[in-house]
């Protein structure tokens, strides 16, 4: 439900005292605490102006008052209407990168193509896997608009098919109903071939986590398997094979034991390696990541690189602590495992987790297991993963590459 460019007929909602200045450094999000008044009635999804509190333009936003986030931020420009040119605008803009930084766009690439607030859409998640289109919608802002959404992505990528997937806890954070399914075209074959990095990957998008796979660890599974030539790999939380099959394929890894909760999952696992024709060095384990750590140590294993990626432990600041006691707990069991010399490759998805409390954390763990850590390598997401610099949380991803002496 597109505004008219004129603010004059845009509902206004001013900010209370002091608080607009991060708005005005462009952060997306307003809080439901920082409003004082609204100009007129407005109501979910509907378009508004932001003021602060003495009349100044803040940006164009889309109201929602069933979500903590009570405005979602789009435009820094007045007359600037949130309608469909303005999404087609924001949307050409993602497709150009993904376009520059994978030029051969053929059918068997898999990457993302729109991720929300760092490319401006905060609230949509858009991921390409070959002539497919998974997307996600987290906000009541955007999901307002899907059929606009919906049918510019259609005309600028032609997709066989758009499918929906809906992430957990959206209906109490958004007070929005969504359900996975098929929103238009073709339902995604089950399962549906790419190719990362050389290696061929069968994946669920239908029903897998998430979209189906982890592509933000794209360059990261690619770099690990740098390290492990010859060696006997643990991966924890190996989901469906990403890290496990970068390291038998282009690693070259003697033994990759590979660990997860899913059953679908490791099966996949499993099909993948043997697609790829080294299913005899892949060994799965279904097991909870606590527990299977604490079994391998028991029996006496040991591994010469130990990958940690597990789900996200913090999914809001209050779970911080519990989160930080579980990534402490796992990077000790997994240095108790480790032989000398070693590699521990430890992730974090917890964006509320921020870089130096993950480092303070591995600190402790290795103080505590008499271990001299080094960290080799830094990084964080795929460049199809950007960090937009006025909205920090979406530099998310930590993945740490050390040495364990």
């Amino acid at each position: 439900m597109p505004s008219p460019a004129d603010p004059a007929d845009v509902a206004r909602i001013t900010l209370k005292p002091r608080k607009a200045l991060p708005f005005f450094s462009r952060h997306p999000w307003v809080f439901a605490g920082a409003l004082q008044s609204e100009s007129k009635r407005v109501a979910a999804g509907d378009e508004v102006i932001v003021q602060d509190d003495i009349g100044r333009f803040v940006a164009r936003g889309i109201y929602n008052p069933n979500s903590n986030i009570a405005i979602r931020l789009y435009s820094w420009n007045e007359t600037e209407s949130l309608d469909e040119a303005f999404w087609s605008r924001r949307l050409d803009d993602a497709i150009a990168l993904r376009r520059n930084l994978f030029p051969n766009f053929d059918t068997s690439l898999a990457c993302r193509l729109v991720f929300s607030e760092a490319d401006g859409l905060s609230g949509l998640t858009v991921d390409r896997y070959g002539d497919w289109l998974l997307i996600q919608l987290t906000s009541l802002a955007l999901a307002s608009r899907k059929e606009t959404l919906m049918k510019l992505l259609q005309e600028k990528l032609q997709p066989r098919g758009i499918w929906l997937r809906t992430e957990k806890g959206i209906r109490d954070a958004e007070g929005l109903e969504l359900a996975d399914g098929l929103v238009c075209g073709e339902p995604p074959p089950r399962p549906l071939i790419i190719v990362e990095n050389g290696v061929q990957f069968a994946l669920d998008v239908a029903e897998g986590q998430k979209t189906g796979f982890f592509l933000d660890q794209r360059d990261n599974r690619r770099r690990v398997a740098d390290f492990v030539r010859g060696q006997r790999v643990l991966d924890v939380c190996c989901y469906t094979g990403g890290f496990s099959l970068n390291c038998l394929v282009n690693g070259g890894a003697r033994e990759v034991v590979a660990v997860d909760m899913s059953e679908s999952a490791l099966a996949l696992a499993q099909s993948n390696a043997e697609r790829n024709g080294v299913g005899d060095r892949l060994r799965t384990i279904r097991r909870d990541c606590f527990k299977a750590l604490e079994e391998l140590g028991a029996a006496g294993e040991t591994f010469d690189t130990v990958i940690l990626d597990p789900p996200k432990l913090a999914r809001n600041r209050q779970g911080i602590d519990a989160a930080l006691r579980g990534y402490y707990s796992l990077n000790r069991s997994a240095m108790k495992i480790l032989n000398p010399g070693g590699t521990l490759v430890t992730c974090s998805c917890s964006g509320h987790v921020s870089s130096d409390l993950f480092v303070d954390m591995l600190a402790q763990a290795a103080l505590h297991e008499n271990r001299r850590l080094q960290i080799l390598e830094s990084r964080g997401a795929a460049a199809d993963h950007p960090t937009a610099i006025s909205c920090l949380e979406t530099d998310y991803l930590k993945c740490y590459i050390c040495r364990a002496v």
